[in-house]
């Protein structure tokens, strides 16, 4: 018997990947994410911003070109482009070409940068399908072009020709269609970025230019004053610095809000997962508040200590800090680690909150008596939670007998159908693959958790029924490891009630269970719109209007026979097969993944539309009425 030989491991199955093929290979950890191009754009702009922050640009354009590339355009002093003397090329391509390669490295040329590793630009120009450079620099225009971050030209050099002396760097770039699932950049999340960038860099000039479409766009975005306009009317405003750390801070309480927000900010970069600037703010504002609600006698009611979620209801802050090489938890800076900012950050916030307190006790009253309210609606709601709970299924681990489950054990390939209505879920069972889709049907609009209070909407049947397929459970009790489906697709009909039970499946996972969101689990099947049928040929469907009219268009030029054309109003109008093929074949179908771009805007979309204020959402129909598009009534 002849043996088998054995797979040889050893230095030839060793591969070491270095620069460019490292970052393509593995983009998401540079990038955090490949769903959208918008971090290499950020990447770009911060380098615009950091030579701003070391006083020498004032003005930044940014345009959105028609081929779908981004260009960015500052007026600093423009990348060096002398020859690097230990690699023997321009500084300027050992900037675009080089991992860890910058000026960023020691504080003789930036004081505060939020790029510290050089991996920034460099990683721009390794994800995009090209990259052109263009600085201004010594009377001259130095270019320069990459594809896929290797030069296929080198650095040439022109006189520059233009009236006025000019100095800056022009970078226009577009993202590689293989590493982006979509190289789309949102108009909307760029023009929120610039705003906050301006904002938090007083007095800086910045453009933003969308020529992609019919109708331009443009906005400029210039704050005289600062992180002071960024929230308004607001009770404390600080700069200090403290221990080599520049820390902005500003604080507002809201009568009729009930959650907190807090943006935080270092060295102009947002960090979306905070960090230990933003603990260092709340430990500050909850020992101050506690210190002098006790020096007021105001917590002997309470009999305990006011805690931070009490005297964080209803506010608004901002804590912007600058400081010489950040640590940040990721590439991605959206958490900073640095451990030294803790101690200056809190003790410069606690002063500044007591000196404001004790020179403004009718305010630090009515600060106190708001926090109270909050403490005593927090034991209330504690006790509320428990009999709710006593009552009902929340915290049932038993499924739901309408629930069709599948037979795969592994959440990661385990799918979760949300449908609308008994013919429909009826379609779905009958087409799904049992062996990894489920299918839950729902009964009629589920509640709406915009405005039903907790105990009713954790005792409707519909939510209860989610709750327990999901396996997560809600809110404090929320355990994502846990979750029994890596995908819950939203299955609804493509009318306007089918809208209306997707929305308000929405507001139900953006307020209990935004997790889910955050985490890239949530989607919306998308199923065709149309059927059109000629004879006895083949049927074919179309998901738009505008693929309808191209798919008629085709067959009349190959055929002159009639063609008959169904508008699906309800998934139940579609046989097993048919529902199969066209929406829940993972081969074929087409899914929309669920994200938060802007977590704010979002929260204020859902209570207009979603909320008790009718004349505002009223107002804002009115609005938007027309820019309507597939409105079945």
């Amino acid at each position: 018997m002849k043996r088998q030989k054995k797979d040889v491991y050893d230095a030839s199955n060793i591969t070491a990947l270095k620069g460019v093929d490292a970052v393509r290979l593995r983009p998401g950890m540079f990038i955090g994410t490949t769903d959208d191009p918008m971090h290499i754009l950020y990447e770009a702009l911060d380098n615009s911003v950091d030579e701003h922050q070391a006083g020498y640009c004032n003005r930044i354009d940014v345009s959105l070109n028609k081929d779908g590339s981004a260009t960015v355009l500052d007026a600093g002093r423009g990348i060096p482009c002398d020859i690097h003397k230990e690699t023997g090329i321009p500084a300027a391509t050992l900037v675009l070409t080089e991992l860890h390669s910058g000026g960023k490295f020691n504080n003789k040329s930036y004081q505060y940068s939020g790029g510290l590793h050089g991996v920034g630009i460099s990683v721009t120009c390794f994800l995009s399908s090209y990259l052109e450079l263009e600085i201004y620099r010594n009377n001259k225009i130095y270019s320069q072009r990459f594809e896929t971050g290797v030069p296929v030209t080198k650095l040439k050099s022109c006189p520059d020709t233009s009236k006025k002396p000019r100095t800056g760097t022009k970078i226009t770039f577009l993202p590689d269609k293989k590493i982006f699932k979509d190289i789309t950049f949102s108009y909307t999340t760029l023009a929120h970025r610039l705003k906050e960038l301006a904002y938090l860099n007083a007095g800086l000039k910045i453009s933003l230019e969308d020529n992609r479409g019919k109708k331009q766009r443009a906005e400029v975005f210039q704050f005289k004053d600062g992180i002071k306009a960024f929230v308004s009317e607001l009770n404390e405003n600080h700069q200090a610095t403290k221990d080599d750390v520049v820390i902005d801070a500003c604080i507002q309480w809201c009568d009729d809000v009930y959650d907190d927000k807090i943006f935080a900010y270092t060295n102009s970069i947002r960090n979306q997962d905070g960090g230990t600037h933003v603990t260092a703010l709340k430990n500050a504002i909850t020992r101050a508040i506690n210190k002098k609600a006790e020096e007021l006698g105001l917590l002997k009611k309470l009999g305990e200590s006011l805690s931070g979620d009490d005297v964080r209801e209803g506010l608004i802050s901002i804590i912007a800090i600058k400081l010489r090489d950040p640590k940040f938890s990721s590439q991605t800076k959206d958490k900073l680690v640095s451990s030294e900012v803790r101690l200056p950050v809190e003790g410069a916030i606690n002063d500044a909150i007591l000196d404001y307190l004790n020179e403004n006790i009718s305010q630090a009253k009515r600060i106190i008596e708001k926090c109270l309210n909050s403490a005593m609606g927090r034991l209330a709601a504690r006790k509320a939670r428990e009999l709710v709970r006593r009552k009902s299924a929340l915290d049932d681990t038993r499924l739901p007998g309408k629930l069709a489950d599948c037979s795969s054990k592994d959440p990661a390939e385990c799918e979760l159908y949300i449908c609308e209505g008994q013919s429909a879920s009826g379609s779905a069972k009958g087409g799904r693959d049992r062996s990894t889709q489920a299918i839950l049907p729902l009964r009629g609009k589920v509640i709406n958790a915009e405005k039903a209070e907790m105990g009713k909407l954790f005792a409707n049947e519909e939510i209860k029924a989610m709750i327990s397929c999901l396996g997560t459970g809600v809110h404090e009790k929320f355990d994502i490891t846990r979750l029994r489906y890596h995908k819950i697709i939203l299955m609804t009909d493509a009318d306007v009630d089918g809208s209306h039970i997707r929305t308000l499946l929405l507001t139900f996972f953006f307020n209990h269970m935004r997790e889910l969101i955050k985490a890239g689990h949530l989607y919306r099947a998308n199923p065709p719109l149309y059927k059109l049928t000629q004879g006895k040929k083949a049927t074919r469907y179309a998901y738009s209007d505008n693929e309808r009219d191209a798919i008629l268009k085709e067959l009349r030029e190959k055929s002159e026979q009639h063609t008959e054309i169904q508008r699906y109003k309800g998934l139940g109008e579609m046989s097993s097969q048919q529902l199969w093929e066209t929406t829940m074949d993972p081969s074929i179908r087409t899914l929309t993944k669920i994200s938060i771009n802007d977590e704010e805007e979002a929260e204020r979309t859902f209570k207009l539309l979603m909320g008790t204020d009718i004349p505002a959402r009223k107002k804002f129909i009115e609005d938007n009425a027309l820019n309507v598009q597939n409105l079945d009534v």
